[in-house]
């Protein structure tokens, strides 16, 4: 038995189109052909294959169980050629092949899975890379090239190649565990006690911002490499830190984490701006990404993180 041929994309399309449309007269009115040039083009299909694809012995032409088969790949096929023509389309346009995004990682995942869901609906031919860092690293992966766009948190040196827009803020709590020592302390806890204690801080890895500290004021600290480490020792009684209050709404209505109320209040707000390199456009994709962040609304019902 010879190996299958090679069958064009003309012939899957129209193989699909019988079945679609319920038979060959059906399938030429809507391909614009005649009948014979329709069935034709199957016998060749089923020729280059070396197998039948449709029983032809009834008034409808149905699917064989080789022709079940073999349709799934040919809408496939169709599929994935109908693809690369709009990627290729959009490319064409100016459209980015893809968009590399970094987030600050006190960004509420919740807002960003609303954007990135609405990014998908709104250009499903364009790549996403997403990073998430601390701090400087967001605005250094921007200065770097890496990623088109940031969403950075704590201002730090901007060089003047970023261009920085605010977008909103993001509400921090100072907390501990229910057993911590700072836990007794009832009203607000004075700076001076808080110094005392170990503090966990989520370190900073960019070269923007080595050696400057914020909101550290713990004698003692521990550096963590990112937010949910964070989160778990400070429910594990290590120590006492400030956490996004929507991530920590329920350890705090369900006991496992207590609000500290601190000199400076029991809150502050974490501002969060939109970056990118004023020396590099953003294409049409990047750009709709910024106005998304722009216009977010930040402020988040507890518990939506």
């Amino acid at each position: 038995m010879r190996d299958p041929g090679l069958p064009s994309l003309d012939q899957l399309r129209v193989f699909i189109a019988v079945i679609d449309h319920g038979g060959f007269a059906h399938a030429a009115r809507a391909l614009h052909r005649t009948q014979s040039v329709i069935s034709y083009t199957i016998a060749n299909l089923e020729e280059q294959l070396n197998i039948a694809l449709l029983d032809r012995s009834r008034r409808k032409p149905t699917l064989t169980e080789a022709g079940k088969a073999l349709l799934a790949d040919a809408r496939a096929v169709s599929a994935k050629v109908d693809d690369m023509r709009a990627r290729a389309k959009a490319l064409g346009a100016g459209l980015e092949a893809e968009v590399c995004l970094v987030v600050d990682v006190m960004f509420p995942m919740c807002r960003l899975v609303t954007v990135l869901e609405a990014f998908r609906r709104e250009y499903p031919t364009v790549s996403l890379r997403l990073h998430t860092e601390a701090l400087g690293a967001v605005t250094q992966m921007v200065l770097d090239g890496a990623c088109q766009l940031g969403v950075s948190g704590m201002p730090v040196a901007m060089p003047d190649t970023i261009e920085r827009q605010l977008a909103g803020h993001v509400a921090m709590m100072p907390v501990c565990a229910p057993h911590h020592p700072l836990a007794a302390i009832e009203g607000v806890v004075p700076t001076a006690v808080l110094r005392e204690h170990l503090q966990l801080v989520v370190t900073d890895r960019s070269p923007l911002t080595q050696g400057q500290d914020f909101g550290v004021l713990g004698r003692a600290n521990w550096r963590l490499a990112d937010l949910h480490s964070k989160h778990a020792l400070l429910r594990g009684g290590l120590g006492w830190g400030s956490m996004p209050e929507a991530m920590i709404a329920d350890d705090l209505a369900q006991g496992r984490l207590v609000r500290l109320r601190g000199q400076d209040g029991d809150s502050l707000q974490y501002p969060l701006f939109v970056i990118h390199r004023t020396d590099d456009q953003l294409g049409p994709a990047a750009s709709w990404l910024k106005h998304q962040f722009l216009e977010l609304d930040y402020s988040l019902p507890h518990g939506a993180y």
